[in-house]
């Protein structure tokens, strides 16, 4: 018996090993790296997704105007963070492919300029918002009740405090990402994010300072991660060479590679995180129950989006180590795995989600008159998410590291803009369907964008361009 049980995990392992072999590997990348590398990724996701499921429980004991508060200007800090991202990622992009092409002096080169130009971007994108808080508010969320608009103008300077250290530490982080060193990035996501739940904690629960609480938390937190990033850069690192004065002078050629990828993505963040914003605002003339509603059901859905995530970043440093090396064959064979095995992951996430669902939507306490749409939302997004999500968002960030910035953030904007935006609208007022509405003009978006970038990634152009030198 214990032959044959012995026998049957040889068997197992051997077959796994073949199928990694055959789909996770190429000539230059073995499964190995790609596990790897995907590993500490996927912890980090689930830490950070994790930790902004548990804040929204968290702040939801702070009553439904602290909730709604957290959620609309949430929607405007993704706006700004994900622009800070978008140029750290250019950052990735062009570190990833001299690192494929094993040019270790431009490796440091482009990481400096990238540890220097995210966060003085964030210091200009926090002035502009500490400028014109009230209007920018009132544009958005006018009709908000004015405890829930109160509260917003709290957090939302208090987030806005802290960009110049998320910057920072981002930049860092997606530079160690672009050469395949995951396990910092990992250590330094963690003390950043630890930090901010075990903050949250004090302030929220033992305090009880409510948004307030929330965003002292959050810059500690970010101070702290960005002093720990400059302290590994600059003592503990033996790959990236960071030294300051390089990242003190400004060098035109490698800012130039760093945002001919990074201000297409970043454009295309400002336009896609705008209409998820003007989208808000829809929310908001729903009422307060309905931003209450909204927050959870993100919260839930990003918990499932969790594996998928860790693939769409993997996808960004494989595929661009493999275009820095010309091998495009391989790019298209990763393109193809990372696409089927991201839906796969979004089928397991859906069977074990769907039945801790009342539990999971039961953590934030939310009225009981919203909880029979929270969980019919949810199981619709769910549903849809293996068969689009994967083709209409895998597939752009791997086109996106050959270089093909431009053309994937034009679809994303035009499908974002014409269907989401509009379409939402649509569906949630005119037609009356409400909050289901503006996920069903979502699900649209996914299926359009997925056909376009399918079509695209079977052609020749995502590879023609010639990033580095």
């Amino acid at each position: 018996m214990i032959l044959l049980h012995s026998k049957t995990l040889l068997i197992i392992k051997q077959r796994t090993s073949y199928l990694l072999e055959k789909y996770l590997s190429g000539k230059s990348i073995h499964y190995q790296q790609v596990l790897a590398l995907a590993l500490p990724i996927f912890l980090e996701q689930a830490f950070i997704l994790g930790i902004n499921f548990f804040n929204t429980a968290l702040i939801s004991t702070a009553g439904v105007a602290a909730i709604s508060a957290v959620n609309m200007v949430d929607s405007l800090n993704l706006l700004m963070t994900t622009i800070l991202v978008a140029v750290a990622t250019g950052g990735t992009v062009v570190v990833a492919q001299y690192q494929g092409s094993r040019n270790q002096e431009m490796v440091s080169r482009s990481t400096e300029q990238t540890v220097a130009a995210v966060p003085l971007l964030a210091l200009g994108l926090g002035l502009v918002l500490i400028l014109f808080r009230d209007p920018i508010l009132w544009l958005l969320f006018g009709s908000a009740d004015a405890d829930v608009f109160s509260n917003s103008r709290l957090y939302l300077l208090g987030s806005v405090l802290s960009y110049p250290a998320f910057g920072l530490y981002q930049g860092c982080v997606c530079c160690l990402r672009g050469v395949g060193r995951t396990r910092p990035a990992l250590a330094l996501t963690l003390i950043t994010n630890v930090s901010y739940v075990l903050l949250n904690l004090l302030f929220i629960s033992v305090f009880h300072w409510g948004v307030v609480g929330m965003a002292v938390a959050v810059n500690i937190a970010r101070g702290l991660g960005a002093a720990c990033s400059l302290l590994f850069l600059t003592r503990l690192d033996d790959t990236l060479h960071f030294e300051y004065r390089g990242a003190l002078r400004l060098n035109k050629d490698i800012l130039r590679r760093i945002m001919y990828i990074g201000l297409p993505f970043a454009a295309e963040q400002v336009f896609f995180n705008g209409g998820k914003l003007l989208t808000q605002t829809y929310i908001v003339a729903l009422g307060t129950l309905a931003i209450t509603a909204n927050a959870i059901v993100w919260s839930i859905i990003m918990v499932l989006q969790i594996p998928s995530n860790t693939i769409s970043q993997v996808a960004v440093t494989i595929i661009g180590q493999c275009m820095g090396r010309r091998q495009v064959d391989d790019s298209r064979k990763f393109i193809r795995t990372f696409v089927i095995l991201s839906s796969i992951c979004y089928l397991i996430m859906l069977l074990v989600v769907q039945p801790l669902l009342p539990g999971l939507i039961g953590v934030f306490n939310p009225p009981e008159q919203i909880i029979p749409e929270i969980r019919r939302i949810v199981i619709v997004t769910a549903i849809a998410m293996p068969f689009v999500w994967s083709l209409s968002f895998i597939i752009p960030a791997s086109i996106r590291a050959a270089g093909d910035a431009k053309f994937s953030s034009v679809v994303s904007l035009c499908c974002m803009w014409t269907l989401r935006v509009a379409g939402g609208w649509l569906l949630a007022i005119p037609f009356g369907l409400g909050l289901i509405g503006i996920y069903v003009a979502m699900i649209l978006e996914w299926t359009v964008r997925s056909g376009i970038f399918l079509f695209r990634v079977k052609g020749n152009k995502w590879y023609a361009h010639h990033l580095i030198d």
